[in-house]
């Protein structure tokens, strides 16, 4: 007798023993370990921009509370799942008979499975393990099942459901099967949408016209036509997340790391919708074959806050997930305003300075550089404000000889443009017109700083971020005197017209750009409140095609600035301390009398041009780098080249290549021989004071 109780004893353990079920985790634990696959960016206001995928194991969203779900989805799902789940402790025994019933009589057996149990089998996996479906398995589900509902309430449990069932694909959660199957949130399905997901459960991977099926008996209406069209619009081509409006996909990628992540941006949506639909505006026009990319950056002056971040629109572009805001590019003539608020600063020029806008050769490590305007012709004597605001590029690079390449190379990396990591030799000369490469936020932060009266400062990407205090870079009067010259529309109207794109209807000052072979165009510019900046080119690095500073970036800058600015127009800023007006005259006609704005010190009321004689001596014809061509049809005697010198040249002379040509005042007419020359201007000592080449064909 003892020994048959025994036996039933240790029976009896061993049968616990090996369908005990595994620990699980409690309600708590289950929705703090929760991790989503997907990271959300949201605006200043709390409103969702975009998302990104960070974990591709399981594609879910965040834990969605039970409040937050349809009444009718829920009972919908719990009708077709476990109908009696508000009434077990875990283990539905009226469906496990019929269950064992139906076996006994060779019938299909119907699945007896609770809500709670397949709960469990998620939080224990090793409980659904492919291939164990013994009844020692199912035993220890049930006992499973029976062990969460001791120690969970029923909403909990039917949340967890919702939350871990596996509804298509990779789609995890009610939350990601809605978003991703429906574009709706959970708290939108309809009684439909929920019979379709109950459809889905026994098998994920139905396709339509079974899931139709499906979704027909369990609703048990006389009219099942509606959800063959609906089974095939869910199961169709992968939706978009319709809820999340994706403006910021570049900045996404760049702030969304961690999954579950949360980032409150400092972007405005409404600011961002615009600069999106200006550049797709503008890109459209302009056609994919002449300009494919763009980019748009828009800061409020006051906070370093940037308000727009548009990295790319896609439409044609050939690399769309290339971030052109942060992508370094070649700079073109944007970088001329730092030039001469450096060069105004320090005492070199003034906005009425007379530069030289005619042919200059520069001797380098590399050989002679001879810089161009953009339309190849030259103006002669022009005032800085007319070089600055026409963009011209020869004064450019006689201000640069005035300050000094190192001088400005390091006055830009003070300013922010952290792509010049080599020395001003490195850049040589053509740091004045833009040979160095620079981001459009490194732009738009540094023109923020002419804004502010020469003070720089970081820009904020996200609320956390915190604010860093600006540092003066440029002197208040040097900044002012610059924006004043860049919101000039007289002083651009010889390069760009009287009617451009810059031109707007209250005080704006902007600077465009085009870098070597049209690879790039910019337009940066500032209103009292905001700086805008715009890049339009080709990512891949490909030129454009018949796309011009006035005619590729600036209408965007135009729109934007135009929409920020509808309801308070702009206002310049008064001058600082420190500046001077003056009512002055350019001698022999040079300009127009205009009133101008000096640093305190520095003003004057009559300019002119140096006189010839004071001036460096130089060749000013044949132009450097001019190609001739004879023509056989003209007797050759008449096809001589005249020499042109300027300057105090009493005592020089000039060669061509080998030959003495004679004094440089006897102005001599060369005929040339076909191939390339050197010509050269060497003193009384035999240094060369200048020389260019050229060619005859």
């Amino acid at each position: 007798m003892l020994t048959a109780a025994a036996l039933l004893i240790g029976s009896f353990v061993s049968l616990s023993w090996v369908t005990r079920p595994p620990p699980l985790p409690g309600y708590a634990a289950v929705t703090a370990n929760w991790h989503p696959s997907e990271a959300w960016l949201y605006d200043r206001g709390g409103r969702l921009i975009d998302s990104t995928r960070v974990d591709y194991q399981a594609r879910r969203l965040g834990w969605v509370r039970l409040a937050d779900i349809s009444p009718v989805a829920r009972d919908t799902l719990v009708a077709a799942e476990d109908r009696r789940f508000r009434s077990h402790d875990g283990v539905d025994w009226w469906a496990l008979g019929g269950a064992l019933r139906d076996r006994a009589e060779g019938k299909r057996a119907r699945g007896a499975s609770t809500l709670s149990m397949q709960v469990a089998a998620y939080l224990a996996p090793d409980l659904a393990t492919p291939g164990h479906r013994s009844t020692w398995d199912k035993v220890r589900q049930m006992r499973a099942g029976a062990a969460l509902e001791a120690g969970w309430t029923k909403d909990q449990i039917l949340e967890a459901y919702l939350n871990l069932a596996g509804f298509r694909g990779e789609a995890q959660g009610i939350g990601a099967a809605a978003l991703g199957l429906f574009g709706k949130t959970p708290a939108t399905l309809t009684r439909d949408d929920a019979l379709l997901l109950a459809a889905l459960l026994p098998n994920p991977g139905a396709g339509s016209t079974e899931v139709a099926r499906r979704a027909c008996a369990l609703s048990r209406d006389k009219d099942c036509s509606r959800f063959a069209g609906a089974a095939a619009s869910m199961l169709g081509p992968a939706r978009s997340l319709a809820l999340d409006p994706g403006l910021a996909p570049h900045l996404a990628a760049r702030l969304l790391d961690k999954p579950g992540a949360r980032v409150t941006t400092t972007l405005d949506a409404r600011i961002q919708s615009v600069a999106i639909a200006a550049l797709r505006r503008q890109l459209q026009g302009l056609g994919g074959t002449r300009a494919r990319d763009g980019a748009v950056v828009v800061v409020d002056n006051a906070s370093g806050d940037v308000l727009a971040y548009v990295g790319g629109i896609g439409g044609e572009s050939t690399a769309p997930a290339v971030d052109g805001a942060s992508a370094y590019r070649q700079a073109g003539s944007t970088l001329k305003p730092f030039l001469y608020a450096q060069a105004i600063e320090k005492g070199y020029l003034t906005a009425a300075s007379i530069l030289d806008d005619s042919p200059v050769q520069l001797d380098t490590a590399s050989g002679l550089y001879v810089p161009q305007n953009y339309d190849r012709a030259f103006k002669g004597p022009v005032s800085a404000r007319i070089a600055l605001a026409g963009s011209l590029n020869v004064p450019a690079v006689r201000t640069l000889l005035l300050t000094g390449v190192d001088a400005f190379r390091d006055r830009l990396w003070d300013t922010g443009y952290r792509g010049l990591v080599e020395d001003g030799q490195y850049y040589g000369y053509s740091l004045a017109l833009g040979s160095a490469e620079v981001t459009l936020l490194e732009q738009v932060a540094a023109y923020r700083s002419l804004a502010l009266g020469g003070r720089w400062s970081p820009l904020r990407l996200t609320e956390a971020s915190r604010h860093e205090p600006l540092r003066q870079i440029v002197s208040p009067q040097a900044a002012w005197i610059v924006a004043d010259i860049l919101a000039d529309p007289n002083a651009r109207a010889g390069t760009f017209g009287v009617d451009s794109a810059l031109r707007l209807p209250f005080w704006a000052a902007a600077k465009t750009g085009t870098s070597k072979a049209m690879r790039d165009n910019w337009c940066i510019g500032f209103s009292d409140r905001f700086t805008v900046g715009v890049w339009v080119g080709n990512l891949e690095g490909d030129p454009m095609r018949a796309v011009s500073g006035t005619s590729g970036a600036a209408p965007v800058w135009r729109d934007v600035m135009m929409t920020l600015h509808a309801a308070t127009p702009s206002r310049p800023s008064p001058p600082p301390a420190g500046i001077e007006t003056r009512q002055i005259r350019f001698a022999e006609g040079i300009e127009q009398p205009r009133r101008e704005f000096f640093v305190k010190g520095t003003a004057l009321d009559q300019v002119a041009a140096a006189p010839e004689t004071a001036r460096r001596p130089r060749i000013v014809n044949p132009v450097a780098g001019s190609v001739y061509a004879l023509d056989p049809d003209i007797p050759i005697d008449r096809q001589r080249l005249a020499i042109a010198v300027a300057g105090q040249v009493a005592g020089h002379r000039l060669l061509l290549d080998r030959e003495d040509l004679g004094t440089a005042d006897s102005r001599p007419l060369l005929l040339p021989t076909r191939g390339q020359h050197r010509l050269r201007l060497v003193d009384l000592g035999g240094r060369v004071v200048d020389q260019i080449l050229f060619t005859v064909r």
